[in-house]
């Protein structure tokens, strides 16, 4: 688990001790769950391969996030591809850019 700091602690206890109360609007709230529903759908199936060693090292960064590893892989991917996770050394977006997405290719069928 990974260490929590001062505050997080704080904010911990004030959660367990049912201190924290929601501020979002009913309306605020059907929207946040609409939009997790349609992110967390997923569609579509794909098979890579990896070298032992990077699944096994995939595998424990997810132990250490506690999540699933597939989970994992998949939020990393979606990061990228989305542009809130770019390669070491890379210049990053200002502040208020948004990340160009690519349109989603739809298919008939499989591929050859």
């Amino acid at each position: 688990m990974p260490k929590i700091d001062e505050y997080e602690l704080e904010v911990l206890n004030a959660f367990e001790k049912g201190q924290l109360r929601s501020v979002a609007t009913k309306a605020e709230l059907a929207k946040f769950k609409a939009a997790a529903r349609a992110t967390a759908i997923k569609d579509r199936r794909v098979n890579i391969r990896l070298s032992s060693g990077d699944l096994n090292d995939i595998q424990v960064k997810a132990l250490e996030e506690g999540v699933p590893y597939q989970t994992l892989i998949a939020s990393v991917l979606h990061k990228y591809v989305t542009g809130r996770l770019s390669e070491a050394g890379t210049s990053k977006q200002p502040p208020g850019a948004t990340a160009k997405r690519r349109p989603t290719r739809r298919s008939s069928g499989p591929r050859a």
